[in-house]
This record gives C-alpha cells, structure tokens and sequence, in this order.
C-alpha cells in the first residue's frame, strides 16, 4: 500500500527529523539518509512502514510505503502517524507572519525555515521518554531509551532494516526493576515508567482519552501520577498532543533560551517566561521550538562549529 501526502507549507525534512539523530539511536524511528522507519501498532497488530521525501522545502510530498496490507483503517493509522511526526498540523505559515512582530523570531524565519517541532506518534512512548530525559542530558537519555526499546520491543524487518516496535504497556508494566537498573535507569525512574505502564495496562489511565483532554486536565491527571510533574505535563502537551498554546517553562534549555533571546543580561523568572510566550498565543509551541533550535546554532558557533 502507498501513500501520497502534500504539506501545507514549507517544511525542512532533514531539520525536522534531526531529533531521530542529534542525540543518539532511535530503534523506535529508524533515520537512514532520506528514509524513516517505523512500526505502528494497531488493534493487536504490527505493521511496518517507510516514509521517504522528495522536492524543494516548499513543495515536499512525503511517499509511505506499507507493505502487505490494503486495509483503509491501517492507512488511516498511518497517515496520521505520518503526520505527526513531521509535524504536519502546525500552522507554519501562520506562526511566520506572527513572528514579523518579534525582533527575535522575525530573524529566525530564513535560518529555519521549514523547521517544524515533531510529535510523538505515541503518548505512551512520549511519556516514557519524558521520564527517560529527568534530569540527565539527552544523549544519556536517548541512550537508555534505545536499550529499553531494544529489551522490551518487537523488532520487524523492513527493507531488509530492523526497526523496533515501542514496547506497549502491558509489557513495561512486567518489566523487572533489576533489568531496568541495567539499562541505567535510576530506580526511582524505573519505578515511574513500571507504574506508568501497569495504570494503562490496567485501564486505570487512557492515554488516547487524556491526549484529547483539555489542557488542564492533561496537567492536573499527570501531575497526579508518582514522577511525572508539570514539566512532564508541559512537553506531553507540547510535543505529546501538539498543542500550539504550551510553553514548557520550567525546561531548563527554555530557560537558557528565554534568558539568551529576551533576558537583556537578566535571568528571566518561570513565571516571566509565561507571560512573555502568553503573547505569542497558538504559536507558543512553534516559537519555543525555534528558540531551541537558534539556541543550539549560537552553541555551535560558540563551539567552532561542532
């Protein structure tokens, strides 16, 4: 089976999917030059697919190829799979003529234009992956991720590639303490991604209702679950759901952000940043993505380059 989807907008592969390898191996997402990977689990099912790309940053049409299925269902579930992580749902050109009005991210338009933030295909990989990434640099983090994914996936051939299919929760929700201790998981973390995983399996959390929830209650259900607060909240909304109203403001690069691009020399307050992004309304997600984004270029500069 194949699928043809145009973009609304520009939008810049390579930058986009630049998370899959900026800071390790993602089983779960194979990046391979100018085709990605994946599994998508439906109703019991596995079902592999690749997704590759062709023409400008203006006009890209996105080919996905799944093989030995027909089933319009499954085309459904991954197209809007498909969609979310590449971002498709955001309103670019509409975040682009917002930002003529901020000095900042006016200036950030031509260096990442066609960037768009991509969204977890998953809430229950995001959520994982979120408590992976407490407190530790990303590449610790994404390392730890691919070696849960690989201990407790399914790998599927594809292309004569092997991607892993993200552990669904009734299978977390077996895993040992011990196992997840050598994968370099605190025991604390290891506890939260069990617990996570046994409210699902268990029917006591629906991830699929809560993704659709409003934002405070989104919050307020997470928030109450041991290990997952309002900066878990917060990335799960923004990167999770793809709302475009969120600002993780209490996310430690939002802040360096924040404070290089509007602190004037000053250390902008939690609160601070809030108000500051409330203004940018739909686009909070898109503007804080992009204020990461110049974030790590200035630091590659900085750096010579590297």
């Amino acid at each position: 089976m194949n699928i043809l989807l145009a973009v609304d907008g520009p939008l810049d592969v390579r930058a986009t999917l630049a998370r899959f390898r900026l800071w390790g191996e993602d089983p779960a997402n194979r990046l391979d030059g100018d085709v990605l990977r994946r599994v998508l689990r439906f109703e019991g099912q596995l079902f592999p697919y690749e997704v590759r790309w062709r023409g400008p940053v203006e006009d890209v049409r996105l080919a996905v190829h799944v093989p030995a299925t027909r089933d319009p269902a499954v085309a459904a579930a991954v197209t809007a799979e498909v969609r979310r992580i590449f971002g498709l749902d955001f309103d670019l050109p509409g975040f682009y003529r917002a930002a003529k009005a901020d000095p900042v991210l006016a200036g950030l338009v031509e260096p990442l234009h066609g960037l768009r933030p991509s969204v977890a295909p998953a809430p229950l990989e995001m959520l994982v992956h979120s408590i992976t990434a407490q407190q530790v640099n990303l590449a610790f983090a994404f390392a730890c991720r691919a070696r849960l994914v690989r201990r407790y996936g399914t790998p599927v051939a594809i292309d004569g590639v092997t991607v892993w299919a993200f552990p669904d929760a009734p299978t977390l929700a077996r895993a040992r303490l011990p196992a997840l201790r050598a994968m370099q998981y605190s025991t604390r973390k290891a506890e939260y991604i069990r617990d996570l995983a046994r409210a699902v399996a268990a029917g006591a959390l629906d991830l699929e209702a809560l993704a659709a929830a409003p934002s405070a209650t989104v919050v307020t259900t997470l928030t109450t679950l041991r290990g997952l607060g309002r900066w878990t909240a917060d990335w799960f909304l923004a990167r999770g759901c793809g709302r475009g109203d969120v600002c993780p403001a209490g996310d430690l690069a939002v802040r360096k952000a924040f404070d290089r691009f509007y602190g004037r020399g000053r250390t902008l307050s939690e609160l601070a940043i809030r108000r500051r992004a409330r203004g940018w309304g739909e686009h909070q997600n898109l503007a804080v993505h992009y204020l990461l984004a110049a974030l790590r270029l200035d630091q590659r500069a900085v750096g010579g380059g590297t």
